[in-house]
């Protein structure tokens, strides 16, 4: 008996090509989707893109193109090229007003860095309280400018309090800002007071990431508490602390509003900093022109010490592997 029929070539399955013919709708269904919510993205990024371009990126190339004029907003910019910067290179108050800078940064940033990590670190060991917490940022809700007020009163050389307590131990009123010696370290505390409380929850959030099992390890070891936080807390906290560090740094700089309500830039231009030299450059002499250029020439001074400060703190890398 021979088997005359033969097996039919294989067919793909109704349900299978069906299947397959739906895959091409899915696919297209998918990029609809995913367009769908590329414009819904757009939509929610549009009023911060809008607000980077006219309060940003706009007003800093209209900088950079006034620095290379001269311009008194009463007649049209007048090109002059680099005039203003070479004029910035021979002016000595503008080195002047960068030496003052460059010194309330130092005070501010060491002095303010050092309390930050301290009050963290008693944070993060003794207590966790959020009510403390609230209690050391409650000087950063106030503005600088009531800040500076405040202090200003409470420092004064006849009527303030601080110089009342002073007089009655028996020391010497002292000037805090109306001296050359004191104004500028005055002020830079006056910062740090404000200041400080919010840097240091900043170290805090970092302090949080960092495993208790690895001091629980030093401690079986028998490690200090001084040593593990040079071996331990110091290492991993370094990303978080390069970050804090570029953000003040860059604050500090921009320091205007304190100087403002309590010297004015006095005595004798020992508080000129560079920020309050430019607003009266502008406002004060209506020299736009050249009060450009000094806020470019400190845009490229701070993008320099910002990419200097990323690559020797290693603001990319943690130790926590």
């Amino acid at each position: 008996m021979t088997i005359a029929s033969s097996s039919p070539p294989s067919r793909l399955p109704a349900g299978g090509a069906a299947e397959a013919r739906s895959k091409p709708r899915a696919r297209r269904a998918d990029t609809g989707e995913n367009r769908g919510d590329g414009r819904l993205a757009a939509v929610f990024i549009a009023p911060a893109l809008l607000g980077f371009v006219v309060f940003l990126l706009w007003p800093t190339l209209r900088g950079v193109y006034l620095s290379f004029t001269r311009f008194n907003l009463l007649t049209p910019a007048e090109w002059v090229g680099m005039d203003n910067y070479v004029r910035m290179v021979n002016d000595p108050i503008f080195w002047d007003s960068l030496w003052v800078t460059l010194e309330y940064v130092v005070i501010n940033i060491g002095v303010q860095t050092v309390a930050a990590l301290a009050i963290a670190v008693l944070l993060q060991r003794l207590t966790r309280s959020a009510v403390l917490r609230g209690i050391v940022l409650t000087p950063y809700l106030m503005s600088n400018v009531v800040a500076g007020l405040v202090w200003l009163w409470l420092l004064d050389t006849q009527l303030g309090i601080g110089n009342e307590i002073i007089s009655a131990l028996g020391a010497d009123r002292i000037p805090f800002l109306a001296d050359e010696a004191w104004a500028i370290p005055t002020i830079a505390l006056i910062n740090v007071w404000r200041h400080v409380g919010y840097t240091a929850l900043l170290l805090f959030a970092g302090l949080q990431a960092i495993p208790n099992d690895m001091y629980e390890a030093a401690r079986v070891d028998g490690a200090s508490e001084w040593r593990m936080f040079w071996r331990i807390t110091m290492p991993l906290l370094r990303p978080v602390l390069a970050v804090v560090l570029i953000m003040t740094v860059i604050g500090s700089f921009q320091v205007f509003d304190t100087v403002a309500v309590t010297t004015a830039g006095g005595p004798a231009n020992a508080t000129n900093v560079l920020q309050y030299y430019i607003y009266g450059s502008a406002f004060g002499r209506f020299q736009f022109g050249y009060a450009s250029a000094m806020s470019v020439a400190l845009l490229v001074v701070l993008s320099a010490i910002t990419i200097l400060q990323y690559r020797l703190t290693r603001a990319g890398r943690t130790d926590l592997g």
